[in-house]
């Protein structure tokens, strides 16, 4: 499988700034429900959803090159967990592109790549009822009212798309590039995400020159949907600072 992903265009005002929202493995640009209203007070959405590529790599340029298509030159950028390392890559990569950048519920390394290959294979293997299933719980807690429609969008995930996926957050190890991104950036870890813990974030934060480092208070790794008040709050004060 191959191709390109899916560019939700449409929420906020055609003027306006764009700004591009990149979802989590497993979950649609319905992932970003709950910021809709928020963000397309200041901004043009455009909500990405990534094609079925095995590297972090691929999927910024895939991105840029939909932008190009587009004829938008430059966005800020708000990624969760996958979503957030393709705006680490897009930001290291193509620094004239990004105005600014929120890292949320990511890493610049995640686990061991042996241990995601072998997840693809599972998935390969026996569809995505048990990656779904071991997935939610680190999503959103048991009790949680958004947590059957998080579970059924991994439910319906391509097993095939899902496995690339897999493959591209075992591949990715950014540690080394951080410094190379310019943006002003803004990382949000979620005080419970044991999947993308507040270490990471703080790592991540450390690396980038003058990166500022803020904890969702409660949120699991889903923290956008989990949290989404203070999730608002914290992202799009940061993204409507003056430019």
């Amino acid at each position: 499988m191959a191709g390109s992903g899916t560019l939700h265009v449409g929420d906020g005002s055609a003027e306006a700034p764009v700004l591009v929202l990149s979802n989590a493995l497993g979950a649609t640009a319905e992932m970003w429900r709950a910021q809709v209203q928020t963000f397309s007070r200041n901004f043009r959405l455009l909500r990405y959803e990534h094609p079925p590529l095995a590297s972090v790599e691929a999927l910024a340029l895939d991105l840029r090159a939909q932008l190009d298509r587009l004829e938008i030159e430059r966005v800020s950028f708000c990624g969760l967990s996958l979503g957030g390392m393709v705006g680490m890559q897009l930001a290291a990569d193509s620094p004239e592109r990004l105005e600014r950048l929120v890292l949320a519920c990511t890493s610049a390394r995640f686990g061991e790549p042996a241990d995601w290959h072998e997840k693809a294979s599972r998935v390969r293997a026996e569809g995505m009822r048990g990656a779904a299933e071991e997935a939610i719980d680190l999503w959103l807690a048991p009790n949680h009212p958004e947590r059957a429609r998080f579970l059924q969008m991994q439910l319906d995930a391509d097993p095939e798309a899902y496995a690339r996926g897999l493959e591209a957050i075992g591949g990715f190890d950014f540690r080394a590039r951080l410094s190379d991104i310019q943006a002003p950036t803004l990382v949000l870890s979620g005080e419970r995400d044991v999947a993308t813990t507040p270490a990471d974030g703080e790592f991540i934060a450390a690396g980038i020159a003058g990166a500022d480092f803020r904890v969702v208070p409660g949120a699991a790794h889903i923290a956008n949907a989990d949290v989404p008040e203070a999730f608002n709050t914290l992202a799009a004060g940061f993204l409507a600072e003056p430019r």
